[in-house]
């Protein structure tokens, strides 16, 4: 996959099982997750410099992005403005 402009493909990080009283909340009432590695970067635009790179944790807003299947694989497709943080 090549992306273009300022897009950015994050691999999400697993959501957190958590259990209240010993109940199991289902996966379709985890909270989804906002924080992810980025797999692939596009080249960047004219006005705007690409500061990400392949490797990088990030952070990004909890309903920012489209979520993309590709090659059996989950994918949050975003713009490089809707990336929050890199952790370090």
């Amino acid at each position: 996959m090549r992306l273009l402009h300022d897009n950015v493909l994050v691999l999400p990080s697993l959501a957190e099982e958590k259990t209240k009283g010993g109940i199991i909340i289902p996966s379709t009432a985890k909270e989804k997750p906002t924080k992810g590695k980025i797999v692939g970067v596009g080249p960047g635009i004219k006005d705007e410099e690409m500061v990400l790179k392949e490797g990088d944790i990030v952070l990004y807003g909890k309903y920012s992005g489209r979520e993309i299947t590709y090659d059996d694989q989950n994918y949050i497709l975003l713009k490089q403005s809707d990336i929050l943080c890199i952790l370090d």
